[in-house]
């Protein structure tokens, strides 16, 4: 169901924006400056991609589109495993639980998903018509 895209999107997006603050606020004096650009990272990533799924929300109630809806969990899924395994990694040590560290390697996965997200949006825009 399209709607389940909004609303993905805007949890994405709101939660997005509470890590911002976080870490702008919290984080600053806690996590070293690498870890802080790469906790910023999962941000900004998460937020983008949050409206990009607002936005096939929106080309999916103009065009029914299967290349989008693919997109869209590709996406979704993308970003959960990306951002969130970078915000695993940034604060692991701050939680104490160092057998974090295994989520390592989820960081690409995510952004494969992602990047094939991206190659759906091409392929559904290219299938439309006109």
């Amino acid at each position: 169901m399209n709607k389940n895209i909004l609303i993905k999107g805007a949890i994405l997006g709101m939660i997005a924006v509470l890590g911002g603050a976080f870490g702008a606020h919290a984080l600053k004096e806690i996590l070293s400056p690498e870890h802080l650009d790469s906790f910023k990272t999962g941000v900004r990533y998460q937020m983008i991609h949050a409206v990009v799924l607002l936005f096939l929300f929106i080309l999916l109630n103009k065009f029914e589109s299967k290349q989008f809806k693919i997109a869209a969990y590709l996406i979704f899924w993308g970003v959960i495993l990306f951002s969130g395994s970078i915000y695993q990694l940034t604060l692991k040590n701050i939680v104490g639980l160092e057998v974090l560290k295994f989520v390592g390697p989820i960081t690409p996965i995510g952004g494969l998903l992602i990047i094939t997200g991206w190659l759906f949006i091409l392929l559904g825009g290219m299938s439309l018509k006109g």
